[in-house]
């Protein structure tokens, strides 16, 4: 089981769009692309970096706490995920 703080949760899943591979993410803090984060549901957690994002469907380099930013996942996630950084 990893050690993961409350401090390094960025945000939540909101919605998965599982066609496209895309998660909805709320933000509790920051997230910039570049940034390697951890997904974690129950027993399943992978671990990713930002490679493109969305917010309102135009491509941004940041999302800020309280926006809800659209992500492409390398694995299928679900509502609920927790996001942390890596």
């Amino acid at each position: 089981m990893s050690t993961l703080a409350d401090k390094d949760l960025i945000g939540k899943v909101i919605h998965y769009y599982d066609k496209i591979g895309v998660a909805v993410i709320k933000l509790d803090k920051p997230l910039k692309v570049g940034d390697k984060v951890k997904f974690v549901h129950g027993e399943n957690e992978f671990e990713q970096t930002i490679e493109s994002m969305q917010l309102e469907h135009v491509q941004v380099e940041s999302g800020k706490k309280g926006h809800e930013v659209a992500v492409k996942v390398d694995k299928e996630t679900k509502s609920g995920t927790l996001i942390y950084l890596a």
